[in-house]
């Protein structure tokens, strides 16, 4: 028995929302928050005679940290999923914190890029701090584990597939399959095809920001930074094929560090067409990415948000999608005195995801997971309070949850690993 308030209702949030509804008997009150009500009123009266979890809806502003605290109070949850912006992480945390209740979200805090000097100080010098400079990373959520340790609230940071799933791969690798792991390769792909000639799958904004950005991976102990998409790997992914990948930097590199820490290197690599590359590369060169306001017929606009109004809506890309994802993690190290490689994964299909939820497989797969999470943290399986990463909970009953509710594991004893 339990009320959860859900903020966001974009893509990855429906997915979430719809499996939380198969679960009554745990999620028995759901509250949809955004700011934008119309939307949760939809999906609510959607779901309304196909569950027997009682939904309301709520308008309520993230950036907002007195909004959030008023509805937080007058609903009063047991949990708080923030399935909103990046961006607002920290005001959703700030008004957990506040009203004493459970956090978790499905991806690390971003802030919105400025051109402010004293924040470019201030952002230069945590890059030099870091050894990377990715906007995007734990650090700045890590920064409030002492307040809700004091709190005595959890909160639970990345619980979508990558971060998330994909730290629990490692988790369950150190504990079943390995004594000491040396190398991790976190392997990304998306053979799906929408038909468009360019379309992210999900925010535009946070995608082409995190793949435009500088790569950076974990080796002996420091970090490598390199140019933007500039190492590249070809990989024969599982029911997918041949794909170009990239290595990235993405968030979980940065805790898995920290929780596994013999760990020599750890590196994070996306799979991109060579359409998307050309168009990315082009709409970064005539300025469309910037996040810097210009002044347009007398009009502030910021060119990467004026480009995600005129790309498709991630969330209207399901009907049109066909093809799998392929996502895992493949692991080198030593069991018994021998050395030993496993590569743990999941597939899944765009086709069967709609079916299922109206999404396509890149939403499915962080969305699931999300309630996979607040399934665990609802049940008292992952509640220590602080703010922790999915690999410092016990990853078997939460993989055991993700077998159950449709993203089932696969696994390989003898890999080929990635040069």
């Amino acid at each position: 028995m339990s009320r959860v308030l859900v903020i966001g209702c974009g893509g990855v949030a429906n997915v979430a929302i719809r499996k939380c509804c198969m679960l009554p008997e745990v999620f028995t009150e759901l509250c949809i928050a955004s700011r934008t009500k119309s939307k949760c009123d939809a999906l609510a009266a959607e779901l309304k005679d196909k569950t027997s979890t009682k939904l309301t809806t709520a308008q309520v502003n993230a950036d907002s940290v007195e909004e959030l605290c008023g509805l937080i109070n007058a609903y009063k949850p047991d949990l708080v999923m923030n399935i909103a912006l990046p961006y607002q992480d920290l005001t959703i945390m700030e008004a957990c914190l506040q009203c004493k209740v459970n956090y978790m979200d499905t991806a690390n805090y971003e802030p919105e890029d400025t051109d402010d000097p004293e924040w470019r100080k201030v952002y230069e010098k945590r890059c030099a701090e870091k050894g990377f400079s990715a906007l995007f990373d734990y650090s700045w959520q890590w920064a409030y584990r002492a307040r809700f340790e004091q709190a005595g609230l959890t909160a639970l940071l990345g619980c979508g597939f990558d971060p998330g799933v994909t730290q629990a791969y490692c988790a369950y690798a150190k504990k079943h399959e390995f004594d000491e792991i040396d190398t991790i390769d976190i392997l990304d792909c998306n053979g799906g095809d929408h038909g468009y000639a360019f379309a992210t799958n999900f925010n535009p904004e946070v995608n082409l920001r995190e793949v435009s950005a500088p790569g950076s991976y974990w080796e002996d102990g420091h970090w490598v930074e390199i140019p933007a998409m500039s190492i590249k790997r070809e990989y024969n992914f599982d029911q997918v094929g041949d794909k170009d990948m990239y290595l990235l930097h993405h968030e979980e590199i940065e805790s898995l560090a920290e929780n596994i820490p013999e760990v020599k290197r750890i590196r994070f690599f996306m799979t991109f067409g060579q359409s998307y590359l050309t168009h990315m590369k082009c709409l970064e060169n005539v300025g469309m990415l910037s996040t810097t306001p210009i002044n347009f017929e007398g009009h502030e606009i910021v060119p990467i948000k004026f480009l995600k109004a005129l790309l498709p809506d991630p969330a209207s890309l399901g009907p049109r999608t066909h093809g799998k994802t392929n996502i895992g993690c493949i692991f080198t190290g030593r069991k018994d005195g021998k050395e030993k490689k496993y590569y743990i994964y999941n597939v899944c299909d765009h086709q069967e995801c709609y079916k299922e939820v109206a999404s396509q497989a890149i939403s499915y797969t962080t969305g699931v997971p999300a309630m996979c999470g607040a399934l665990m943290m609802l049940t008292g399986k992952w509640i220590n309070p602080g703010v922790h990463t999915v690999e410092e909970f016990d990853p078997d009953p939460f993989l055991a949850a993700l077998d159950r509710y449709g993203l089932p594991r696969s696994e390989s004893h003898d890999p080929v690993l990635v040069p």
